[in-house]
């Protein structure tokens, strides 16, 4: 992508003056007096997000003014600045004065500059901003580069991003890295073992797959990661209503974001061997579906009976996982698009994530909060674990009677990861429903940079 930001003298550049309800009276004192007046006569109260362009006495921008949130208010904001790039005329600029977390303010830049453009003409982001003191701009453009590679998966529509698309956007990814590749397709899914995988897109015309790359030196900490990438979900026999298909293009995003992810990983050379695992499928009606109450064998070995063919990903993951989990690696961690159950508990903006490991489990946390990446842990509460048996194979995908149906998406899963030193699941929704500072509308990047900051810290 092209740089939104510049190395210049601050001399050349517009100051951004960012300010709060609290600050504005000091920093509106300090402006010069036509300002003031100019900001007055705007009604200009340093309300959040608030913008305002100062005239120079020759009609330029002289300055800009932008209110922050408060840092006490509950809904603080750290990633107000990324309303920026919508609002700012064409130019160079530069943070006047730091705000409340000037990396973050970067990257919500950075990040706020994105457009979707692959279907009709977009203006490219023309407003810069000079690299602020003491931030690692190559680290912020290389999360916001993964990030918006996250956000174009996504957002492609299906007849463009089906099973062999986003495979070869997985190899692109590979090749630009030097990453071994490989892709199992179709039958051979049966013939190597992968029979959940082949159930759950046999009935698509577009030929189900595996995706499997590897990169780093076989001598480093194993970090596996496995993404859901259903590249659309009707739910299968057990139709979706149309409003629950809507935009289920979004179905792949736990794919995108472990790509998201590893492209961090590569980009910064982390001293890990990585190992990227996708499946790949549509989940279609055909005369071939799979119904409810069939009964599959996992490459566990587990055999699973459909309690309902829209709970998918699950079955495409399980298999991924066991084969991840073959290699016992130091960190297995998957992604998925997976349950209804956790948007009802924590909405679209609060992933839930899974893990034994406290460590583990407090050290993502901590991420989280300081990438302004919301995660919240959920307990693999062993209880409910009951509620997966079948009378009629070991395991049934989608337990009856509604509850807790993210807990028991992520017990299901747990069964079929036991030599992992350590393993993470988190259910993520990869949407941004309504736009918001530095996440517009469409989808969305999550939980991959909570987690590259996690792996930063351990193998940087």
């Amino acid at each position: 992508m092209q740089s939104i930001f510049a190395a210049a003298s601050d001399q050349t550049a517009i100051p951004i003056t960012l300010v709060t309800k609290a600050t504005w009276d000091a920093a509106s004192a300090a402006l010069p007096e036509p300002a003031q007046r100019f900001a007055k006569a705007n009604g200009y109260t340093a309300k959040p997000g608030q913008f305002l362009a100062l005239p120079s006495p020759a009609g330029d921008i002289a300055a800009v003014l932008f209110g922050l949130d408060d840092p006490a208010a509950k809904s603080h904001d750290p990633f107000r600045a990324g309303q920026l790039p919508g609002l700012l005329p064409p130019g160079l600029y530069r943070f006047a004065d730091a705000p409340h977390d000037i990396r973050l303010a970067a990257l919500a830049f950075a990040l706020g500059s994105y457009k979707f453009g692959r279907y009709r003409k977009t203006d490219a982001p023309t407003a810069r901003l000079v690299a602020p003191e003491g931030v690692d701009v190559a680290a912020i453009e290389r999360i916001a580069e993964a990030a918006m590679l996250a956000r174009d998966l996504i957002n492609t529509p299906s007849n463009d991003m089906g099973p062999a698309e986003l495979a070869d956007a997985a190899q692109q990814l590979a090749h630009r890295f030097g990453a071994a590749f490989n892709c199992t397709v179709g039958d051979d899914l049966t013939r190597q073992n992968f029979p959940l995988i082949h159930a759950v897109g046999m009935a698509s015309a577009r030929a189900p797959r595996l995706i499997d790359f590897a990169w780093g030196d076989p001598a480093h900490p194993k970090v596996t990661l496995v993404g859901k990438g259903v590249c659309f979900d009707t739910g299968g026999l057990d139709l979706k209503p149309s409003s629950g298909m809507l935009i289920m293009k979004k179905d792949m995003g736990g794919a995108a974001n472990v790509l998201a992810l590893a492209s961090m990983v590569m980009d910064a050379k982390l001293k890990v061997r990585l190992r990227v695992l996708i499946p790949a499928v549509e989940n279609a009606v055909a005369g071939n579906a799979m119904r409810p109450l069939d009964i599959f064998a996992s490459r566990k070995g587990p055999t699973v009976e459909i309690g309902n063919t829209d709970a998918e990903g699950r079955l495409v993951l399980a298999d991924a996982l066991a084969y991840a989990d073959e290699e016992a690696p130091d960190l297995l961690i998957d992604l998925g698009t997976l349950t209804g159950a956790a948007r009802v508990a924590l909405g679209p903006d609060l992933p839930p994530y899974y893990t034994d490991d406290e460590t583990l489990a407090l050290d993502l946390a901590r991420c989280a909060r300081a990438e302004n990446d919301p995660l919240w842990r959920l307990p693999l509460w062993a209880p409910y674990d009951a509620w997966l048996d079948s009378k009629v194979a070991t395991i049934n995908n989608a337990p009856s009677g509604g509850f807790a149906g993210s807990i028991t998406c992520a017990l299901f899963l747990q069964r079929f990861v036991e030599r992992a030193k350590s393993w993470l699941h988190v259910d993520i929704y990869g949407w941004t429903p309504t736009a918001k500072p530095g996440r517009p509308e469409g989808g969305e990047c999550q939980a991959a940079r909570a987690i590259y900051a996690l792996l930063s810290e351990r193998y940087g």
